[in-house]
């Protein structure tokens, strides 16, 4: 059974329980597979060789993840090819290309933990309470390193995208 950290992080001031290891720097980034549509995958193998700022939110149709998932797009556009923007979120594949064409964000790759949530485990994200993956922030490195990492304490919190991005431009 996969470790459960209670009281982690809140709801509204409310605690949750988060499952999975608290990963820190220094860790090797855990592999995932995420789905990139219906029937398309992809794994951190995928973005070999790269930097890439990997930005989870619990739910794009939210507006503190509307926001965060806009942001990061904006800034994606400064960083160059050598680093990729990844939003992970269990919204259904089509709910996340849907929301990305009415937002116009066309610089972030957007993921879906929505099969298997081992993402959220692995990463020790996953609200136990909702099912959703809770809203945090790792930069990891072209050799699959973690350089940064940002759980949020409370669920409706912004992260910090001031530190998220100058731990990604570090590594450039």
């Amino acid at each position: 059974m996969a470790q459960e950290r209670t009281g982690a992080a809140t709801f509204k001031g409310n605690p949750i329980t988060l499952i999975g290891p608290e990963l820190k720097v220094g860790d090797q980034a855990p592999d995932f597979t995420l789905s990139k549509n219906l029937v398309e995958d992809a794994s951190l193998k995928d973005f070999a060789g790269k930097v890439k700022l990997i930005s989870v939110v619990p739910s794009l149709d939210t507006g503190v993840c509307d926001a965060q998932t806009r942001r990061f797009n904006v800034e994606a556009g400064d960083l160059g090819d050598n680093v990729v923007v990844l939003t992970v979120s269990v919204d259904l594949p089509f709910a996340q290309a849907r929301w990305c064409g009415a937002a116009g964000v066309d610089r972030v790759v957007t993921l879906s933990d929505y099969k298997t949530r081992s993402f959220g485990e692995d990463y020790g994200v996953l609200i136990k309470e909702f099912q959703l993956d809770m809203r945090s922030i790792f930069v990891v490195d072209a050799e699959d390193r973690i350089t940064y990492v940002e759980y949020l304490p409370e669920m409706t919190d912004s992260p910090n995208f001031e530190q998220a991005i100058s731990a990604v431009k570090a590594l450039l």
